[in-house]
């Protein structure tokens, strides 16, 4: 691979555990492991909860919980790998679903075979292809990035319609919607920001396609779901009911504020939406719309969402898989906890059956969301993200503002087909 693919790929989204060194390499005990990672409010609480919870049988084995700078983490990452100097690494990474088949063809030596301490059919089929290769499971799956539409109830009341009308829903009848609310509120229905491809890749995704095909090849120009992803894109902002954000926190601020009606995105926006004390009660979730011109899409896709992986060649394999076999690979009461804890949806199967999952939420009009979002995440259709996500979505963006513009669409994606090939390859 590339130094630019390369880079790329290093940039999006890993999370690092593994083991610091109290004292050298050489001295360091079998049974120590170590994490690193970014996000106190979610990834490092995670570790810390599951760490707290594997001490209690595993009293004997030290597991440091080390906060890092993504950057930082990422270039050791990059650097160590790629020279194969091992000092100092951790012995497990979380990787985000876009990349890891980027890392995994990068690096095929790196990683070890977690399959004899977990099984495919232990998690949601969607996410258990990317961390694949040649029916060996080099990742255990951790968050699902299960999409919905999180929406006000009472501004969606005072359009005229309930929660029924909701449900089922197609992006043609959740643009009529939008705009009986901003009729009937003078509010918008969602945030859009133009730099920002995650409604495309939700749309997608909901189709079961991609930017690529199975084996990782380019399909922009005959690509049928991508053509019906951008066109109701551009219905939405032709109809009027987005309103247009330029970051995160403008995002956030949004709905928070009671600027927009909805907020169709992962499951992972949820703490945010709690973060408006003031609006309890007048939120609900519903699953995600589907674009009715193409046949394959659903109710359901995703968007983010990582996996753990072992980073064999640092020397402590066997510590590091065993902390992952009973935490992250199969316990329950773990993510049971991690509900309550960081509002995590997990992909293990088994969690639908934990207590919070089937408790109501009161901030969501008593509504069970997290048993919901267990069951879309199973019908989330599964798509081979390929290693180039972000390489092409740095294109993309452009392409989808042109035809925003007015550009044709058929012409503008065959254009820009061979220009994103040659970007991929270099």
């Amino acid at each position: 691979m590339k130094l630019k693919r390369l880079a790329a790929v290093l940039l999006a989204g890993t999370m690092l555990f593994g083991a610091t060194a109290t004292v050298s390499a050489e001295e360091k005990a079998a049974d120590e492991i170590t994490i690193w990672a970014w996000d106190e409010a979610f990834n490092i609480k995670a570790a810390s909860v599951a760490k707290e919870m594997y001490a209690e049988t595993n009293p004997d084995v030290e597991v440091n919980v080390v906060t890092m700078a993504q950057d930082d983490i990422v270039a050791k990452l990059n650097t160590s790998l790629a020279s194969g100097s091992y000092e100092g690494l951790p012995d497990i990474v979380l990787i985000e679903d876009y990349r890891i088949q980027g890392y995994l063809n990068a690096y095929p030596d790196e990683f070890a075979d977690l399959s004899d301490i977990a099984s495919p059919d232990d998690f949601a089929e969607y996410k258990t292809g990317v961390n694949q290769v040649d029916g060996k499971m080099y990742g255990i799956p951790f968050d699902s990035g299960v999409a919905a539409v999180f929406y006000r109830t009472d501004y969606i009341e005072e359009a005229g319609y309930t929660a029924e009308d909701m449900q089922d829903l197609t992006w043609d009848k959740y643009i009529e919607i939008g705009q009986a609310v901003q009729e009937k509120t003078g509010k918008y229905m969602l945030t859009l920001d133009p730099s920002d491809l995650g409604q495309i890749r939700m749309m997608l995704q909901s189709a079961g396609a991609w930017y690529t095909d199975a084996e990782g090849n380019v399909t922009i120009k005959d690509n049928q779901a991508l053509k019906d992803a951008i066109n109701t894109y551009k219905k939405i902002v032709d109809s009027g009911i987005s309103k247009q954000v330029a970051d995160w926190d403008q995002f956030v601020g949004a709905f928070n504020s009671g600027e927009v009606a909805s907020v169709p995105t992962g499951c992972w926006i949820s703490p945010s939406v709690l973060g408006a004390e003031d609006q309890s009660g007048k939120w609900a979730v519903a699953p995600f719309p589907r674009m009715a011109e193409n046949e394959a899409s659903v109710n359901a896709s995703s968007i983010g969402g990582a996996g753990w992986y072992v980073l064999k060649n640092v020397g402590h394999e066997d510590a590091a898989k065993a902390f992952l076999k009973d935490t992250f690979a199969s316990n329950v009461d773990l993510m049971n906890q991690l509900a309550v804890d960081i509002n995590l949806v997990s992909t293990l199967k088994a969690s639908s059956e934990a207590e919070n999952y089937n408790k109501g939420v009161e901030f969501y009009g008593g509504q069970e969301i997290f048993k919901d979002f267990a069951e879309w995440t199973n019908e989330v259709p599964a798509v081979n993200y390929g290693e180039d996500t972000y390489a092409i979505e740095d294109i993309m963006t452009e392409v989808v503002q042109a035809i925003v513009g007015g550009a044709d669409v058929d012409e503008t994606l065959e254009m820009y087909q061979t220009q994103i090939e040659g970007a991929v390859a270099n």
